[in-house]
């Protein structure tokens, strides 16, 4: 409960700092729909009381009382609801879903946004920050129905001392429904797969970029009945979870009606007998009715706060999550200003969640200070993931990386991060502005024109911004509005974007001209490898170039071929090619078939 009562105090300071207009009009709201409840039944009791005494003029001003309280009751009724779901729609949106993508973010390394249970909570959690913001609203309208009634108690027990058993009834619907939500909740999580799965095969079929695989192939049928049966799946999982709860539910209010009714047939008795006037008969079915809406609301309240149960348990463990991520993260030093030695690794062995197979495997590895170092060898032998460790991504499961003898697991991350630069194959596609998805590459100069201007030119990609409408300040994506690239402009952006920083100390290409035809692959290779000396002179910093594509890294100082996780040969290229292994076979078969004669 110390977890929800953080979380709700957390929301209501982040709705007044988000609108602190709606929000102080929602708790006056509240705040009025509390008092008019009693306003109503005691008004009723004054008229009715008056005029049994023949006082006419007292009658006449509570009967206005009367219609005043009830009309406010009304208004107030309907105003709630609005004010509640604006305010919380707008926290939820305008507040939390920020948090949620810092959250995410904030987390140093990679290995959250591959692991099925992270990705359930997230795919629960982004589509339902209004519901999170509004369990916290729902926690107030609990707290006013609870108000409404200990009102309710007091006005019914100057009646009869029995009607106030109306009051521990009351609370049997509420636990009933409680234990209901309690199975809606683990269906969610249950089924949060399955929804994503249905979603993923949804957005393959409708997209433009899987839409065409899907045609060509004339896979639509197949993949929208996988789709349909993944939903079903997911809903089958919830509809019985929520029958569940609905015979739960009706269980609880079956036995409050039943003692609602006893009570409303001892007053009458009392009327009837003389033991109790007509106000008083009034007043108990004012506030016997006043009590079922106040029920019904706290019901309804609590059905809210135990059914965001569903969203707000997935958030509080990303939250938890995060902070325990965080709290892994030791105070570290800054990295070298520049190399000197280089970076060395030393039995590295590293294992992705979720499988048994190692993906490095005793790797040991010197890469010198300003030199540029190719890793080479066929798909799955494990390039990307050596590059993902480097750059701090994942961390090594044993052994150890360190920059001149340091050890990489006590330097900053996010510093270490500064003075690394690096284009992969699966590049982002940040549909934006031109010169914002350049610019991001070094945040601190995306204002900057002339670098802007530095790394198009770097990435060969001067023809590309001038065929853009409006150059630098060109919206791209078709579907914002802007412009389309294809996937080789869009590649040669993500080259500008990698030559935005000029001091990095780690610079990587990981297969970095895969959609680039071969002329314009050996031209950017060869501008990247100058510019790797360029950082080599002036800050000692290692290029790593990942390629599958032998005859790109010849004139590399240093390459590894990697076989399965492991490193398998190491030298200069006339040395691996003396020593006629795999990287002289496989050398021999690309260049065979890149002959001029046979590009084509």
């Amino acid at each position: 409960m110390r977890r929800y009562l953080s979380l709700w105090w957390e929301v209501l300071r982040l709705s007044w700092r988000s609108t602190p207009g709606y929000t102080a009009g929602t708790l006056g709201v509240i705040a009025v729909s509390v008092v008019s409840v009693a306003a109503v039944g005691l008004t009723m009791r004054a008229t009715l009381d008056a005029t049994a005494r023949g006082s006419s003029e007292t009658a006449l001003i509570g009967a206005v009382g009367v219609a005043l309280a009830y009309a406010l009751t009304l208004v107030v009724q309907d105003l709630t609801n609005d004010c509640v779901g604006t305010v919380a729609d707008r926290t939820g949106r305008l507040g939390l879903h920020p948090l949620v993508h810092r959250d995410i973010n904030s987390v140093e390394g990679l290995e959250h946004l591959e692991r099925s249970d992270f990705l359930d909570r997230v795919s629960i959690v982004r589509r339902s920050t209004g519901l999170i913001a509004r369990s916290a609203w729902n926690a107030l309208l609990s707290l006013s129905n609870l108000l409404k009634l200990l009102l309710t108690v007091v006005l019914l027990g100057s009646v009869h001392p029995l009607l106030l058993a109306l009051i521990p009834l009351a609370a049997v619907p509420v636990w009933c429904n409680h234990r209901g939500q309690l199975s809606v909740q683990r269906a969610e999580v249950a089924g949060a797969e399955s929804y994503r799965l249905q979603q993923h095969l949804f957005e393959t079929v409708a997209s433009a970029e899987g839409g065409k695989e899907v045609r060509v192939a004339g896979a639509a049928d197949r993949l929208i009945g996988l789709q349909e049966q993944a939903w079903d799946e997911a809903v089958r999982i919830r509809f019985r979870a929520r029958v569940s709860a609905a015979l739960w539910n009706a269980a609880g209010w079956a036995v409050f009606v039943a003692a609602f009714a006893g009570a409303v047939a001892l007053v009458v008795y009392r009327a009837a007998t003389g033991a109790g006037g007509v106000g008083d008969l009034v007043l108990t079915v004012m506030m016997a009715v006043s009590l079922r809406q106040t029920m019904q609301s706290t019901v309804a309240a609590t059905v809210e706060a135990s059914g965001s149960r569903r969203v707000v348990e997935p958030y509080l463990w990303l939250r938890a999550y995060v902070r325990a991520q965080r709290a892994r993260a030791v105070t570290a030093d800054p990295p070298p200003t520049s190399l000197r030695r280089g970076i060395s690794l030393d039995r590295v062995d590293f294992t992705y969640p979720g499988t048994d197979r190692r993906a490095l495997d005793g790797v040991t590895a010197e890469l010198p200070a300003g030199a540029v170092v190719a890793v080479v060898g066929e798909y799955g032998s494990g390039k990307t993931t050596l590059v993902k460790l480097l750059l701090s991504l994942y961390a090594p499961d044993s052994g150890s990386i360190r920059l001149d003898g340091a050890d990489l697991a006590g330097i900053s991350v996010p510093a270490w991060r500064k003075r690394c630069s690096a284009v992969f194959q699966d590049f982002g596609r940040f549909r934006i502005r031109f010169g914002e998805t350049v610019g991001i590459g070094d945040l601190p100069r995306i204002g900057d024109a002339e670098a802007l201007v530095g790394a198009v030119r770097a990435a060969d990609a001067e023809g590309l911004v001038g065929r853009l409408p409006e150059g630098m300040d060109s919206q791209l994506g078709r579907e914002l509005g802007g412009t389309d690239l294809s996937e080789g402009q869009w590649q040669r952006t993500a080259l500008a974007r990698g030559s935005m920083r000029t001091d990095p100390l780690f610079f990587v290409l990981d297969e970095p001209t895969a959609s680039l035809d071969a002329h314009s692959e050996e031209a950017i290779f060869r501008r990247y490898m100058e510019r790797a000396r360029v950082y080599g002179r002036r800050t000692g910093a290692v290029t790593v170039v990942v390629s599958h594509r032998f005859s790109t890294v010849a004139g590399a100082d240093l390459i590894l071929v990697m076989d399965r996780g492991r490193i398998t040969e190491s030298g200069g290229h006339r040395e691996l090619l003396a020593r006629g292994g795999t990287y002289a076979e496989l050398y021999g078969i690309q260049a065979r078939a890149y002959a001029p004669g046979d590009r084509g």
